[in-house]
């Protein structure tokens, strides 16, 4: 049976917003007074979830409130979530770098930390002196360190300014020999936020390597965050899902990475209602949704686009059509239904639902739009944004394509269209 590294029980943090601590001397005293007099702390009561995107009426905000999970030895956890959900703060409150507000944690090991590009670092102290002052820390001897120093340096890349002092260092550099460190001295725990988007593609693929190795070779624990889901899914065994400081679930990595896609997709709008069209013919709603509902928005997933629309007066063919965008504003493909292509010529008065497979591994992670556009065979077309719909797809496998379908540079490119699904 497998020994815990680390159980958090009733993990909560509050913070004040625009104040540095918890806020002002009469809040501190306050606080004091009621504990004195063995009640509870007044400012546990107040506070609002920390969901950055709507404007609040308190000026506490919870990062973390009443987080609880075990994580056992040897253990890859993955930490995901959107921006603001309180990642960070859980792993600087793991870190010991802040304290938490309510609860603790119970540790069985020694943890390194890689939180941000500087953390645990002397500026004034060159990468050699560094690299002794983190063991030291670890509580490390000196000659176990430099038992380690050679292996580090290589790792790192920077041998030819391992006597410098780092603050001449590049962020690049800087990341390259701080999770040199973390990953090389013997702690029990590896703790690694997204601070890694800093090194280039090469040092990416090298670390993430490391780290598999350190928690399937070497059995340490290892919690890491970011936002790339292929890589959580490879890396990772466990998973966390934060959202508004609050944690949704705990568990098998692909069920956690699922159900974060699912959210994620409700996110992006997936549906709009929006209405457009003239006193001939008229689009109602537009919808895209994944066909695999488990997986949601991912490369490997076809994604089916629905128009629902009405004519309202006998018209000489239906055409219909959408442009897909990326999110660099090129223009990737346009897609087109024509009745009278299809030897209808004459579209009878009546709801339609018209539907579109893109299929799976057309498009590559990113993010993407959709314009519609409505109207009557050789003649003009009808073109709004009220029924525009936006969506993201990522890659969490490693599997599908590295660039998007068409032409980037502004020509679009025709899809045959099957619209019989």
């Amino acid at each position: 049976m497998k020994q815990l590294a680390i159980k958090a029980e009733n993990i909560s943090k509050q913070y004040r917003i625009g104040e540095v601590g918890t806020g002002t001397l009469s809040h501190d005293l306050n606080r004091l007074w009621y504990k004195l007099r063995g009640k509870e702390d007044p400012y546990l009561r107040i506070g609002e979830a920390n969901d950055r995107a709507t404007k609040g009426e308190s000026n506490y905000v919870w990062s973390l409130r009443d987080i609880n999970f075990e994580i056992e030895q040897g253990d890859a956890v993955g930490i995901i979530g959107r921006n603001g959900a309180g990642k960070s703060t859980l792993l600087k409150l793991l870190s010991k770098v802040t304290k938490p507000t309510t609860g603790n944690f119970k540790v069985n090991g020694r943890i390194a930390s890689l939180l941000e590009v500087g953390t645990g670092f002397n500026p004034e102290m060159t990468g050699r002196e560094n690299i002794y002052l983190n063991g030291a820390i670890l509580g490390m001897r000196r000659h176990e360190i430099t038992r380690k120093l050679d292996e580090i340096i290589d790792f790192s890349g920077v041998e030819r300014y391992i006597d410098t002092p780092v603050k001449r260092y590049s962020s690049g550099m800087y990341v390259r020999l701080a999770f040199a460190v973390a990953a090389h001295l013997e702690s029990e725990i590896l703790i690694v936020d997204e601070v890694l988007a800093v090194g280039d593609a090469e040092f990416q693929k090298k670390c993430l390597g490391k780290m598999g190795d350190v928690s399937k070779g070497e059995g340490r624990t290892v919690l890491f965050v970011s936002h790339n889901m292929a890589a959580i899914s490879s890396l990772c065994n466990k998973g966390i899902y934060l959202k508004n400081g609050i944690l949704i679930e705990s568990g098998n990595v692909s069920k956690i990475v699922s159900t974060y896609m699912q959210d994620s997709s409700k996110i992006n709008g997936e549906v709009c209602e929006g209405e457009f069209g003239d006193e001939n013919i008229r689009i109602t709603s537009t919808k895209i949704v994944a066909v695999d509902v488990v997986n949601g928005f991912h490369t490997n997933t076809d994604l089916i686009v629905e128009v629902h629309g009405e004519v309202l007066k006998p018209i000489f063919g239906l055409v219909l059509g959408f442009n897909l965008w990326s999110q660099f504003d090129y223009e990737i493909a346009y897609v087109l239904h024509d009745d009278v292509a299809s030897e209808v010529t004459t579209t009878a008065i009546g709801v339609f639902v018209k539907k579109f497979r893109i299929p799976a591994n057309t498009l590559a992670e990113g993010n993407y739009s959709l314009q519609f556009d409505i109207g009557i065979h050789n003649n003009k077309r009808i073109i709004n944004d009220e029924c525009n719909l936006s969506f993201s797809l990522v890659n969490i496998n490693g599997i599908g394509r590295k660039y998007l379908i068409g032409n980037q540079r502004g020509k679009s490119s025709l899809i045959r269209a099957d619209w019989s699904i």
